[in-house]
């Protein structure tokens, strides 16, 4: 009994090898009909988008002809694929916009002078002016903007080199002078400036009507003391060894010890600092406004500040918005008045309408001479750019920079000033040699894409 029990356990065994032989073949050639089916499907998606890359091609020649001379394939081909001709229009029509919000458009002379006139009675009106001032308002200093043909990012989009720009050169513009002036008359209250190079502070605008919303070159503080943001103004570009995230300057501060660190606000960073930025000061005096004046601002950056532009109150009660600047703006639709010209022309015209004489800048008065604070002896080392210097016409001496072993203090008459008498040039020794570094000026704008190694095959 046992051995027939054997022989049929053996029998089962074998049989049932048998089906799971018959199983997996049966699998195996479902994987593989499967992988055929897949491959085909692949094969066909790729024939249908090279189809329809190829009569997208087609079709965008055709709208690129004559209407006349498009023959009656053409109009059939045209006629069957009416999405195809919808998108390709669109896309144009898109291209074109784009290109003119980049051009550049000045306003004729009469236009220039009808609307000056018009902002000018604004100006007159308002009982509360707030000042929004882009990179256009320095162009006049040699200080290229951004967006605009020959701007930084502009340059930098297209592979350039967009080199070392000394802005210790560079003085306040017809503009700034302007701004002061009409602060200084009760006009303009306050200033909202996007610019980093300090030449607002250097016409002689109080810190305190100022928010420099992304930082000031010149300027270092301390975040460790209980007072806020203790501020070291400087002669020279703070930024030299700065970076993206990378904020220190290598100096300490004076009353606590804490590494100083710059004030400038790059690209992907939150500006935290309270001063120069000055957040509350703009968005107090941005909810007293009656009127804002956007000058030289593309105002792609700025619109996105909220608390700026009154939007939160009732239509009715919004401050009015008058745009200067070349290129077109988001915010050009939402402007009771938008003038395409220079800020410098434009400030010029506004002035000479208002009857106001727009001071002339010495810099033997820059107010950054009286707010700098002095480097100490070990601290002499810590930079190697051009320091900001007292250059006059007519000056019987002209002072320069010199790398001394200690910080001396020295007064110096320039007698090209009317009131020489009751100023004196205060200036402190320094490092004087050409920049290595361009500063902030162009840092932090775009990520360098670092080339992926390639994978050795094996």
């Amino acid at each position: 009994m046992g051995k027939y029990l054997k022989c049929w356990y053996t029998a089962a065994h074998d049989l049932r090898g048998v089906w799971k032989r018959i199983a997996i073949t049966i699998f195996k050639m479902a994987v593989v009909g499967f992988r055929e089916k897949r491959k085909l499907a692949q094969r066909a998606d790729i024939f249908v988008r090279f189809e329809a890359k190829e009569r997208y091609n087609n079709i965008r020649q055709i709208l690129k002809k004559d209407p006349s001379l498009r023959n009656d394939e053409e109009l059939q081909m045209m006629a069957n694929s009416q999405e195809i001709v919808q998108e390709i229009e669109k896309r144009s029509w898109r291209q074109e916009q784009a290109k003119r919000r980049v051009e550049e458009v000045l306003d004729p002379p009469d236009v220039l002078d009808r609307k000056t006139t018009e902002l000018a009675e604004a100006i007159v009106r308002a009982k509360c002016l707030v000042v929004y001032t882009g990179a256009g308002v320095s162009t006049a200093a040699s200080i290229p903007d951004y967006r605009g043909p020959d701007g930084v990012w502009t340059r930098l989009s297209r592979g350039e080199n967009i080199g070392s720009y000394n802005l210790t050169d560079a003085d306040p513009t017809l503009t700034h002078m302007s701004i002061i002036k009409l602060y200084q008359e009760g006009m303009v209250k306050h200033v909202v400036s996007q610019n980093c190079d300090g030449l607002h502070v250097r016409s002689g605008l109080p810190p305190k009507a100022l928010s420099e919303i992304h930082g000031n070159m010149f300027v270092e503080v301390c975040t460790e003391c209980e007072e806020e943001d203790k501020s070291y103004y400087r002669l020279f570009d703070v930024t030299e060894n700065t970076r993206l995230r990378r904020h220190q300057t290598n100096r300490n501060c004076h009353e606590c010890g804490s590494q100083l660190r710059d004030t400038i606000v790059h690209f992907g960073e939150k500006g935290n600092l309270h001063w120069p930025l000055n957040w509350q000061g703009a968005i107090d005096k941005a909810k007293m406004a009656d009127c804002i004046l956007c000058l030289g601002s593309s105002l792609k950056v700025l619109k996105r500040y909220h608390a700026l532009w009154g939007m939160s109150r009732v239509k009715t009660r919004r401050p009015s918005l008058y745009i200067v600047n070349l290129q077109w703006t988001p915010k050009d639709d939402l402007a009771a008045l938008k003038i395409s010209g220079r800020c410098d022309d434009v400030m010029e015209r506004i002035m000479a309408k208002l009857g106001l004489v727009i001071p002339d800048y010495k810099r033997c008065k820059d107010s950054l001479f009286t707010l700098s604070t002095p480097l100490r002896p070990h601290e002499l080392d810590t930079f190697s750019t051009k320091c900001l210097t007292v250059t006059v016409q007519q000056c019987n001496e002209s002072l320069e920079y010199v790398k001394t072993d200690s910080v001396v203090t020295e007064e110096h008459e320039c007698n090209s000033c009317e009131d020489n008498n009751s100023f004196s040039c205060k200036t402190e020794k320094g490092v004087l040699s050409n920049p290595k570094h361009p500063g902030w000026f162009g840092k932090g704008l775009a990520k360098v894409k670092r080339p992926r190694k390639k994978r050795r095959l094996r």
